[in-house]
């Protein structure tokens, strides 16, 4: 049963009579039954009639109302299934191992759930998954090292409201409308999409290389005189540069800005946070935005990603928080010695174990089963290779097993919900304290008495630099000291992880080894690790698996630091301070490298230049543009998209150690490496390649940029402004370059869920924020595009956090989801 009200644009008799009805429904949710308990499996449906209060205000932002966690997961489930109901039923599908059943085995994933490349491994990876109950163990799990009662309960009525909606309503998004694998779900396959998003940076990264993975077959005899081949060897240092790619946070199609700022530098004496996060614009890994309230237990606003139960990140009354990609290397290998007698076997100080066999069929569209066997070890399960460059060939002699402690991490949502219940940073870093649950994030927080946290406490392999240099195979001298991956030699017992006396699990490092700053005037944090949280108060001292120190910073975390420290010292910041520096759109790039750019573009000989191809190009017009840009990425930028043609050319084909005449200095790591080597051979060729691609697309040298970078929504063409991760823009924007159809005409990932929170005194914190895709990816929904238009103007919305603005709201709508009719 649905009960809908409607209140637009009240008078004050309408205000009073939806602040008494808003009061009515708050009163009617506390007598909502109690639900039925759960089975012992916790997947049981229940049959104590859950419901909800769901108050809807401007952008279709849900504001539900619970009276206990089963019932807030009630709503919370029913309101995301209204907006996204087709990517989540996909991502049911991912998680259940059945897309090659539905979508055949051949064509690709969304990669919001994992890595593979195709149907069929992610199918037999999560297939697999299912069938060995790992979810299930996990569940059933105590806590702190197993979820709570309340995520449970959590997890229970989000499949309830989910399926509730699906009972009870139709689908009208043309993705899945009508489609046969949209259907109802259970708790453990809420807890299945939490695993998969858990394992993300670790086996999930790893699936193609698991799934793949086979034994040697039986070798011939070899003939009499006949050259016998070596087995495939791992060249270390290529493995080192391919691990470092590997794990390089800025290749990732997920990161994030975020900074805190201290009462010391606020003109309220609160603290501010602002949060940027740079996540995928479509598909299972978009956020989605709602308040989430049990009167008198939680009360948390922000953002979700969308399966999960809880706001991952956002604010509530007295502290604010967002995360950032960090830069621990959340795996470890080790490296088998395989019993002559057996490949699927290995020694432990000196004794054989064989390898578990997981034996997985996976149903396929118009084709038979497929069937193939996954090799597991004490260790993991046994890996082929980490991407395309880095392989790890299975021999008779040798094969690698792949350690993700996040596997048996199920505490992710727990540590969100415990931050959505702090009141200060020590609070927040309390509850990531007791939960450790983060996998592959740090921690950015402040709070209203002015308080500032950075913290990197993710879990992470227990790989201290003792054990890598006393157990490192000579493939792991290699990656160790280039990525933080760890290769042990898997033969010896005495190269175990071990244990931290405050970890919540084995093999892990406890939170008290994480790289924390608290109450600094700034902590901000742009994917890079620890080091500069604070430029003026580096963090050192941590092992190298948690990431590096003294070595050269991306650009946009040079740019950031530059930023934020400008302001902390400028001092009385408020919330538009926030907003502002989120569109600045300043180019550190371009305040580096484009006079010098513009001098050696005018210093070329008859103006011309010579193209990758070999032909000469005039690039005379390019040398005035560069000089009279305006150095940002706003979309009315004239010789934005000409340097940023120019700046990725140049940078993908010539080293940085030759790009720069001053080096990089660990003295002064956020000035170094700079000035352009206007020598450098690469300039005169990039810029001809980019003044030819542009002549050739038809697009002017000093063309505005949001011409040329932008999305089309309901056939409106929406310019965006924003940069490539390669120019250092806060405003991440990463988009395929397309001639054909305009030059920039689709997002990929960049910002996504931006937030800028603060206190000003008053009862209620202050916040903006944006949800740059919007709420729904239906077409047919009317929040399927207004967040975008607003990205594209610079605008933000005005958050709803306490009763009276909700009531107050002019596009207030009310409804009342229940189970059944």
């Amino acid at each position: 049963m649905l009960r809908d009200i409607d209140a637009r644009r009240p008078t004050r008799p309408v205000f009073r009579r939806v602040a008494l009805l808003g009061a009515a429904l708050l009163a009617a949710t506390a007598a909502v039954p109690p639900a039925a308990a759960a089975g012992d499996d916790g997947t049981a449906a229940s049959n104590g009639r859950l419901s909800a209060v769901i108050r809807y205000t401007e952008n279709g932002i849900p504001h539900i109302v619970g009276r206990d966690y089963a019932h807030l997961g009630f709503g919370t489930g029913w309101a995301q299934a209204a907006d996204q109901v087709c990517v989540l039923a996909d991502g049911f599908v991912t998680v259940a191992g059945e897309r090659s059943r539905w979508f055949g085995p051949d064509a690709a994933p969304d990669g919001s759930l994992s890595s593979a490349t195709g149907n069929l491994s992610s199918d037999l990876y999560f297939k697999g998954v299912r069938e060995s109950g790992t979810v299930e163990q996990l569940l059933a799990t105590p806590a702190p090292a197993g979820p709570s009662k309340d995520l449970k309960e959590l997890m229970r009525g989000w499949a309830a409201g989910y399926n509730a909606w699906l009972a009870q309503n139709e689908v009208t998004d043309p993705a899945c409308k009508g489609a046969s694998w949209v259907r109802p779900v259970t708790a453990t396959d809420v807890a299945a999409r939490g695993f998969a998003v858990s394992v993300l940076g670790g086996q999930g990264r790893g699936i193609d290389g698991i799934t793949g993975a086979q034994p040697p077959g039986p070798q011939p005899p070899a003939a009499a005189g006949a050259r016998t081949t070596a087995p495939q060897q791992v060249d270390p240092a290529g493995a080192a540069e391919a691990a470092r790619e590997f794990f390089d946070t800025t290749r990732y199609d997920m990161g994030s800005n975020a900074v805190a700022f201290a009462g010391s530098t606020t003109a309220s004496g609160g603290g501010l946070l602002l949060g940027n996060p740079h996540y995928p614009w479509q598909g299972g890994r978009r956020f989605w935005q709602s308040q989430q309230t049990i009167p008198g237990e939680l009360n948390v606003s922000g953002g979700s990603l969308l399966g999960t139960t809880v706001v991952n990140i956002g604010f509530n009354e007295k502290v604010a928080w967002s995360h950032t990609v960090a830069t621990g290397t959340p795996v470890s290998l080790h490296q088998l010695t395989l019993d002559p007698a057996d490949p699927t076997a290995y020694l432990v100080d000196g004794k054989p174990e064989r390898m578990t066999r997981r034996t997985v069929t996976v149903p396929v569209a118009k084709g038979d089963p497929v069937t193939r066997t996954q090799w597991w070890t004490r260790y993991g399960p046994v890996i082929t290779g980490l991407g395309p460059g880095l392989p790890l060939p299975w021999t008779a002699g040798t094969a690698y097993a792949l350690n993700d402690p996040n596997a048996a991490n199920l505490r992710g949502t727990d540590t969100a919900l415990a931050m959505g219940r702090a009141r200060s940073v020590a609070g927040v870093q309390d509850a990531l304290r007791r939960t450790q649950g983060l996998p592959w994030v740090n921690t950015v927080a402040a709070d209203s008495a002015g308080g500032t946290l950075f913290t990197q406490s993710q879990v992470l392999p227990r790989i201290t630099d003792e054990l890598a240099a006393r157990c490192s195979t000579p493939l792991g001298r290699a990656t160790y000291p280039a990525s933080g991956l760890a290769v042990l030699d898997g033969s010896r017992g005495d190269c175990a992880l071990g244990s931290d006396a405050d970890a919540v699990q084995p093999g892990v490092f406890g939170p008290g080894k994480a790289p924390t700053l608290r109450d600094a005037p700034y902590a901000e944090n742009s994917n890079d690790s620890a080091w500069l949280a604070n430029a003026d108060r580096p963090l050192t001292g941590y092992e190298r698996v948690w990431g590096n120190v003294s070595t050269p910073r991306s650009l946009r975390t040079r740019g950031a630091v530059e930023d934020v420290s400008a302001m902390a010292a400028r001092g009385r910041l408020t919330v538009a301070d926030l907003q502002k520096q989120q569109f600045a759109n300043r180019v550190p790039a371009g305040d580096l490298a484009a006079a010098d750019a513009a001098r050696a573009c005018a210093d070329l000989p008859g103006g011309t230049a010579t193209a990758s191809d070999g032909s000469t190009v005039d690039v005379s017009g390019a040398c005035g543009v560069l000089a009279g840009w305006d150095r940002t990425t706003d979309a009315s930028s004239r010789g934005a998209l000409l340097f940023d043609r120019f700046w990725r050319k140049l940078t993908a084909t010539t080293p940085a150690r030759d790009l720069w005449l001053v080096p990089f200095s660990a003295a002064d790591p956020v000035r170094t490496p700079r000035t352009l080597n206007r020598a450098a051979p690469g300039i005169g060729r990039s810029l001809a390649d980019a003044v030819a691609e542009l002549r050739s697309a038809g697009i002017a040298l000093d063309a505005p940029l949001g011409e040329h970078q932008f999305v089309v929504r309901g056939g409106q063409k929406l310019p965006v402004g924003g940069g490539t991760e390669a120019l250092g823009v806060w405003n991440k924007i990463e988009a395929p370059w397309n001639a054909a159809a305009g030059g920039y005409p689709e997002v990929l990932h960049g910002s996504s869920h931006i937030q800028a929170v603060g206190w000003d005194g008053g009862r209620c914190p202050v916040a903006r924020t944006l949800l740059t895709y919007g709420q729904s990816a239906n077409p047919n929904s009317p929040y399927y595009a207004d967040q975008t238009r607003l990205f594209s103007q610079e605008r933000w919305v005005t958050s709803r956090f306490c009763e009276r603005d909700i009531l107050t709201s002019p596009q207030l709508k009310v409804v009342w989801p229940r189970e059944g009719r």
